[in-house]
């Protein structure tokens, strides 16, 4: 098969993944929530879309992004009779709160809330990249609000190579041409023949600045372990930004907890890559809880 055939399949691949995905958001609406609280550093304030009704599904995205990263998975979860909740973190949408003097558990602290305002009943939380740190600090720090806990590019543990972490950087790097922050989104977060352009818009640079100083912050040894919560670990096979290193890691430090499912042809992105797949194993997941 020459390599234009395969750009070509991989392209027409993407625009099914998207058209499928536009059927299944339009038939899934959301609804805007906020929930407020005073906190010493300064007031917080977070939105949220919600979706669907049954038990809590608390949503968080990776660096620098927003909850529309979830959109689609959201709205799947809402189908399979979940209340699907995607949170815009501090500094995206109508989110805000203190950005600077942060650690991961300020950003934890946001997404208990959001679950306590919800429900008094424990939720399940799914984090996305930097989003996996933030649930792991809530299962440590707010444990009675975590029935269990989701890790997509499950970062953390294992270091990346020096050019991956060049081309993380890059992504927020606003005074880049267009061609070359697609080339950054490529390298960092796209497997080969998936289509970066999906991810042209979304990043957040001052966001990403405030998670990086909250999460440089907090000492790996207080989230890493994520309390006592039961992990599942979705786990991109060619994310070379949280590698499986990683859950190899997490499985060998907590086998009774944790469980790994290794996806293919996905990289740190993920959920656009692999949308189907990993809803499935996603609401298996839950299904069984």
């Amino acid at each position: 098969m020459t390599r234009l055939r395969k750009v070509l399949i991989a392209g027409l691949a993407m625009a099914g993944v998207l058209a499928a995905a536009s059927h299944v958001l339009a038939a899934t609406p959301a609804k805007t929530r906020t929930f407020t609280r005073a906190d010493p550093k300064g007031e917080v304030s977070i939105s949220v879309a919600v979706r669907g009704s049954g038990p809590i599904v608390v949503l968080v995205p990776s660096l620098g992004r927003g909850g529309a990263d979830f959109d689609d998975l959201a709205a799947r979860l809402a189908r399979a009779g979940f209340t699907a909740v995607s949170l815009d973190p501090r500094g995206v949408g109508q989110s805000r709160g203190p950005m600077e003097g942060l650690t991961l558990f300020d950003y934890a602290e946001d997404a208990a809330m959001v679950a306590r305002g919800l429900s008094d009943k424990p939720a399940v939380f799914i984090g996305h990249a930097f989003g996996n740190r933030v649930v792991r600090a809530v299962a440590s720090g707010h444990p009675e609000t975590v029935s269990g806990l989701v890790l997509l590019a499950a970062g953390g543990q294992v270091a990346m190579a020096p050019d991956v972490k060049q081309a993380l950087d890059d992504v927020f790097v606003e005074t880049l041409t267009s061609a070359e922050h697609l080339a950054a989104v490529q390298r960092a977060f796209f497997a080969a023949g998936n289509d970066p352009a999906v991810w042209t818009g979304g990043w957040y640079p001052s966001v990403a600045r405030a998670q990086t100083k909250a999460n440089l912050a907090t000492p790996n040894g207080a989230w890493t372990g994520a309390g006592k919560a039961p992990i599942l670990i979705v786990q991109a096979a060619e994310d070379p930004v949280a590698t499986p290193a990683n859950a190899e890691t997490l499985k060998q430090a907590y086998p009774d907890r944790v469980t790994v499912v290794t996806i293919p042809h996905a990289s740190h992105a993920m959920l656009p890559e692999q949308p189907q797949l990993i809803a499935d194993i996603v609401i298996g997941y839950l299904r069984k809880r």
